[in-house]
């Protein structure tokens, strides 16, 4: 039925717009960052300049 066709595309269109956020969405919120327990603490030399 042609009359029905533009209904579909959009059912359709919907579907897939869904299923592309909530591919993105777990994406963002499943991912997890390393988190360094031990803090590294540049070493600094202090130099004295003598001119």
């Amino acid at each position: 039925m042609p009359q029905m066709a533009p209904l579909n595309w959009l059912i359709l269109f919907f579907f897939f717009t869904m299923i592309y956020l909530i591919f993105n969405m777990l994406n963002y919120f499943i991912f997890q960052y390393n988190i360094k327990s031990s803090l590294k603490i540049k070493k600094q030399n202090k130099i004295n300049w003598k001119w």
